[in-house]
């Protein structure tokens, strides 16, 4: 621990004010990238296993039951399924409009901070470039001001200043960048999930005629066909 803060002290005193707004661009990239992380770890279930316990529990006309593990469960595709289950008395277009518009909710929470962390990839190199234009400044002007007998200590500590800035703000771009992208191919894989759950609630309550009172469910099919008037012998 020492070591760390003898580092990061050194990398502030050499780099000043552009090595402190990288370090903390740095500091916030990991509070992104931790959050997301822990966010989407919960947000993924096995949408095959779930729907098939979820559709058994439906298939007994148990919708209170069904929208309370929806409820239980996170992660989009959970949410997706319990919008849809409590149109289910609305018909086929009613249905389709709920699991739309709950997707269409959910995919700005799977996105939350991903511009953030993509600015800060972006950000990180360029601060890096700006350490190295104020430290060639610096340098230059003590060249200035000193002519030939300028003292080399001095150079250096600008010298110093402009390649630290540059090798920090890459060094942190990098994995920002690399997360960013990994994050983002889990945001794709969890909408996937969710638009494929969203399908299969949609023809699962088309198909099944499923009521929020506790009954016994039956197939549209088998039920249109019971209204249907006797032929007459």
């Amino acid at each position: 621990m020492p070591s760390i803060m003898f580092s990061l002290q050194f990398l502030l005193n050499a780099g000043g004010l552009v090595m402190f707004l990288i370090i903390v661009c740095a500091a916030i990239a990991l509070l992104v990238i931790l959050e997301r992380l822990f966010s989407f770890r919960r947000a993924q279930i096995d949408v095959h296993d779930f729907l098939r316990g979820l559709f058994n529990v439906l298939q007994r006309n148990n919708a209170r039951e069904a929208i309370t593990i929806c409820e239980e469960a996170s992660g989009p595709a959970a949410h997706v399924i319990r919008a849809a289950i409590l149109r289910c008395e609305q018909g086929e277009g009613a249905i389709r409009q709920a699991v739309e518009e709950a997707s269409l909710a959910e995919a700005p929470r799977l996105e939350k901070n991903m511009r953030l962390l993509a600015t800060l990839a972006h950000v990180a190199p360029m601060l890096g470039l700006l350490g190295t234009m104020v430290g060639m400044i610096g340098l230059f002007q003590e060249m200035e001001t000193g002519g030939s007998l300028v003292d080399t200590a001095l150079l250096a500590k600008h010298i110093w200043r402009a390649l630290l800035t540059t090798a920090a703000g890459i060094t942190v771009a990098i994995p920002i960048y690399a997360f960013y992208n990994f994050l983002v191919a889990r945001i794709d894989g969890l909408l996937l999930d969710m638009d494929r759950a969203g399908s299969e609630a949609i023809r699962f309550l088309s198909s099944h005629r499923v009521t929020l009172n506790n009954g016994t469910s039956e197939t549209r099919q088998a039920r249109d066909g019971e209204n249907q008037p006797a032929t007459p012998a």
